[in-house]
């Protein structure tokens, strides 16, 4: 009969129990490219976004377009040809950096910021939350040239009808509007599927704590306990709010 050897201490016991798990092993994943990495430092660095890092269920990676240019100077633009103001982004940085993530994996979208792209809203940010690796194209100047979006791009989208200095503020509003719908990132899981817009609707007024601040009053029906009342009074209290601000959600 084969006799374990005695395991005499708590430390040796401890160090033969297998590794603990990630509970995501396989988190979202965004590269983000860009000639201005700087400005997304803050946007990632706090609130959700960073929880979510921290917590091993997102991941975010910032790369620096000019670290893929082959010229001296490290330039990432050039004028445009036909002439006309402005510059354009060039393609071989882009490009360089593009195939060198997927060489390292597979991506499920590689999407260009651009204010003549799709308009984001809930539905695509629900699309894009089970992806899991997300490659994002920040623009600047006049634009990328178009090769670019040929060969490479698979979805674009803006965030208004506005134009913005360039693709990195859009690209932070993306990232957030999708990882907050990530099962584990919020403390409260239901909370995002009844944010605005999740039933084609704006959301109902809310209220908290005091129930009559200087005669300002919460409705009775908020403090009545009853819940399919409550609900329903949310409801009626959605529609007319989006039928007042946004009548084209209902048509």
């Amino acid at each position: 009969m084969l006799l374990l050897p005695l395991i005499s201490d708590l430390h040796s016991l401890t160090s033969l129990r297998p590794p603990k798990q990630n509970p995501y092993l396989c988190p979202m994943r965004f590269d983000i490219i860009t000639v201005l990495p700087g400005l997304l430092e803050s946007p990632f660095a706090h609130s959700i976004l960073q929880r979510a890092q921290k917590k091993g269920i997102a991941e975010i990676h910032v790369h620096n377009l000019r670290d893929y240019s082959s010229s001296k100077q490290k330039s990432v633009d050039d004028y445009p040809y036909g002439g006309g103001s402005g510059m354009v982004m060039t393609i071989e940085p882009f490009a360089n950096c593009i195939e060198k993530l997927k060489t390292e994996r597979e991506y499920d979208e590689v999407i260009f910021m651009s204010p003549d792209g799709n308009t984001l809203n809930q539905q695509i940010a629900n699309q894009l939350s089970i992806k899991t690796n997300v490659i994002i194209l920040c623009g600047h100047y006049k634009g990328i040239d178009q090769r670019i979006r040929d060969i490479y791009v698979t979805r674009e989208l803006s965030i208004g009808d506005y134009v913005l200095s360039g693709g990195e503020l859009p690209a932070a509003v993306l990232v957030d509007a999708v990882v907050r719908l990530i099962p584990g990132v919020l403390s409260d899981e239901t909370s995002a599927l009844s944010d605005s817009f999740q039933d084609g609707l704006l959301d109902a007024p809310v209220y908290t704590r005091p129930a009559d601040w200087k005669g300002h009053k919460v409705p009775d029906i908020l403090l009545s306990g009853n819940t399919p009342e409550v609900e329903k009074w949310r409801f009626e209290q959605a529609i007319e709010r989006t039928r007042k601000r946004r009548p084209d959600l209902l048509e």
